[in-house]
This record gives structure tokens, C-alpha cells and sequence, in this order.
């Protein structure tokens, strides 16, 4: 057991690298795969499955194209999109009027703009400059039959989703969700609703977290909130294990005397590590509990949203059999002055916008104490200030980790 403090990226490193991924897998119809972990899904046909006509014009074969001034071509039929042209082999010195969409009939393999012609009557006049192939996509010029379209591994979109019904494709193979139970401890905390007492607060960790964990497609187990009793802790991270892939518990993971989960999870199970240099969110324990792996998150909000998002998050994401990528860091302007000694990283809540420059440019939320959860409510992004870095001056450039795409 490590009890020095873990950097950042030693912990999320560490955290990852204790995963094995799941590996077992549901068919489910394409409308409910949104948001799942896919296995490796290969196209059955070509697409588009034959070639067709990008514009409204005509169709006819490269060979009668005019080479010096013009050429007249006799107008023998008409394609549309989802009717085919239903005639013979277009014959050399014939077109066919075409739509866009509409499969290139026998005889022909160049398209030309119907503003790019004259016609006068059956006769279509064709002017020189024009280059075979012209305004034709090709069968399986998007997708090659055979060819792999999603990746295992792959979080699916909309886009994705799109792409699979333009396939035929109504089912889909993904992976199974991960299981997580989670619980708060405290023996202040009441849930909202409820008239509080002298010393209580209302539970908003446990609100904030399931919100979170639904953003993930996850499976999530809700036990409560738990009091600050040793037995108590200990059942409640007995019955997590016995559901979950993942317990998470929010509080009680410090060393105040009522803090129980270090205590208890190094008799239930192991202890990895419980402590990060990083602010807000320094009392981080991570660990197994049976087979389940375990985070305990900070009791205050904000350092129990942001291990959350900088831990949690990505672990769920490599148990799911997602491919992790890095945090993604832009590069922006801080228009004021950040305090912030050497020694941990700092995970500050900001505004990231755009200046008339096209510069990026961010601004603290305000105070940053751990227990104000505004400074979440109002931010778009982290300002990621690294361990060693000091006060921030107003001016200089800064890493900035946008909420999109992580909340």
C-alpha cells in the first residue's frame, strides 16, 4: 500500500492499467445501442450499391464527349432516384436525362450538369471542357463490402446509428454495460425533501453522481446513504460488491475519526492507494473490494465531481471496453490572476470562450473552495494548472480541459 501522494497522471495511470475489460456481449435492436460500446461491425454490401448520379443532368458515355466545340447526343429516356431507367444499353450518340441519386443506366459513366447543356427538343447539344467520370459516385466509393465500419472498441453516435441503418444493419452486437453501486456516507446528510436539523446538510453528491454515471450508459445500483458507522460502511460495501463491477462511495475516504471506507476496505479487500497531489480531491482511496474495483470519493462536491471526471470516468470507460484517449487540453489566455502554490495539480472551474481574434480566452467561475458547488454549476471547463506551476498572471497561456464532451 502507497501511502505518498500519487500525481495525477501515476494515479489515472495506475487506476487503468488494473482494469481488465468486459467482454461479454448483447444483440439489441439498432434504436437502443446509442451510447454502447460496440464490437467489430463489417459492411454486407457496398454503399452506395451502385453507381449513381451526384447532380440532375444528363448521362452518357466519356466517348462521346466532344473533344473541340460541341456534340449533339439524342435524348433517349429518363432515371430517376428509385426508378431506374427501364430502357436497353444507352447506344453511343444517346443520353439520358438523369436525378440526382439515380443509378447510371448500361452505356453510360459521365454525368453533366443539366445548366451545362442546351436541348432542343430529344436533341441535347454538349459543349467541350467536360472530363469522364464527372459527377458519379462510384459503387462502394463510401463503403467497400467486406470493409470494417466500426471499430471494436467504439462509443456509438448518432452519426454511428446513421451510418448502420444505411447498411441495413437492425441489430447491433455491443458490449454489456458495467455494473456500479455507489452510496454517500454521513450522518448529516438528508436527502432533499427532507426537513433538516441542526448540523445537516442536504446529500448532493449522490443526485450529482447518478446523473453522472447515466451520461456513461452504465447499469447503477443507488444504496443510499449510509451513517457514519463502522458495521454500517462495511455492509454497505459488502452488498455493492455482490452487485457491482465498480462500488463507488462519496465521503468518509479522509482520516477524520467517522471516516470508515480506508479502514473497512483494507479488511474487505485492498487498498492501492488513497491519496492524490491534486486540488480539489486530495483524499482519493482506489481499490478492490472482492472482485469489484473501488473508488472512494471525497465528501466535499466539487472534489467528488472532478475524481470523478478525472478518474472514474475514464476506469468506466476502459471496464466498458471503450478505447480511452487522453484528456483532451486546449491551449487559452487567462484574462486574470490565478493563486495557486507548487506541489499539486489544480483543477480550477472556468469560462472558455472565443475572442475577435479567434484566441482562446478563459476566467475563474469565482471562489474555488471545494464546497462551493457554483463554481461547477457556472464552468464550461477545468483550468489545468500542473503540479509545479505557481500564481497564474493575467496574460498568460494556460491548459483548459472543455466540458464537452467529458460532463
Amino acid at each position: 500500500m502507497k501511502h505518498s501522494l500519487l500525481s495525477v497522471d501515476d494515479a489515472r495511470l495506475h487506476i487503468l492499467s488494473a482494469i481488465t475489460p468486459l467482454t461479454q456481449q448483447e444483440t439489441l435492436p439498432l434504436a437502443n445501442v446509442l451510447g454502447r460500446v460496440a464490437v467489430e461491425v463489417c459492411s454486407a454490401l457496398d454503399v452506395p450499391p451502385s453507381a449513381n448520379s451526384a447532380m440532375d443532368g444528363y448521362a452518357l458515355s466519356a466517348a462521346d464527349l466532344p473533344a473541340s466545340e460541341t456534340s449533339d447526343l439524342v435524348l433517349a429516356g429518363i432515371a430517376y432516384a428509385g426508378k431506374p431507367y427501364t430502357g436497353n444499353s444507352v447506344l453511343p450518340g444517346q443520353c439520358i436525362r438523369i436525378m440526382t441519386g439515380a443509378v447510371l443506366p448500361a452505356g453510360t459513366d459521365t454525368v453533366i450538369m443539366q445548366e451545362q447543356v442546351e436541348c432542343h427538343g430529344d436533341m441535347v447539344q454538349v459543349g467541350a471542357g467536360h472530363v469522364p467520370g464527372q459527377n458519379v459516385r462510384l459503387a462502394g466509393e463510401d463503403i467497400a463490402r467486406g470493409q470494417t465500419v466500426m471499430q471494436a472498441g467504439r462509443r456509438i453516435t448518432p452519426a454511428d446509428i446513421g451510418l448502420l441503418a444505411s447498411l441495413g444493419i437492425s441489430h447491433v452486437t455491443v458490449l454489456r454495460r458495467p455494473r456500479v453501486a455507489f452510496f454517500s456516507t454521513g450522518d448529516e446528510l438528508r436527502a432533499p425533501g427532507e426537513v433538516l436539523g441542526q448540523g445537516d446538510i442536504y446529500d448532493s453528491n449522490r443526485p450529482a453522481l447518478r446523473a453522472m454515471l447515466q451520461r456513461l450508459e452504465v447499469e447503477v445500483h443507488d444504496l443510499g446513504t449510509v451513517r457514519d458507522q463502522r458495521s454500517l460502511v462495511k455492509n454497505a460495501l459488502l452488498e455493492a460488491a455482490g452487485r457491482a463491477d465498480v462500488v463507488i462511495s462519496t465521503g468518509g475516504a479522509s482520516v477524520g475519526d467517522t471516516d470508515f471506507i480506508k479502514d473497512c476496505l483494507e479488511e474487505l479487500g485492498q487498498v492501492d492507494f488513497w491519496k492524490i497531489a491534486m486540488k480539489p480531491g486530495k483524499p482519493l482511496a482506489f481499490g478492490r473490494v472482492g472482485a469489484a474495483l473501488f473508488f472512494g470519493l471525497p465528501g466535499n462536491p466539487v472534489s467528488a465531481m472532478t475524481t470523478f471526471y478525472q478518474f472514474v470516468q475514464p476506469a468506466l470507460r476502459r471496464i466498458a471496453g471503450e478505447v480511452v484517449t487522453t484528456p483532451l487540453l486546449l491551449k487559452a489566455i487567462c484574462t486574470e490572476t490565478l493563486k495557486k502554490g507548487p506541489g499539486r495539480t489544480d483543477f480550477q472551474r472556468g469560462i472558455v470562450d472565443t475572442r475577435e481574434d479567434g484566441q482562446l480566452r478563459v476566467r475563474s467561475t469565482g471562489e474555488q473552495g471545494s464546497g462551493i458547488l457554483t463554481s461547477m454549476s457556472k464552468a464550461n471547463c477545468y483550468i489545468v494548472l500542473p503540479a509545479d506551476r505557481g500564481t497564474v498572471q493575467a496574460g498568460e497561456q494556460v491548459d483548459v480541459q472543455p466540458f464537452a464532451g467529458l460532463i
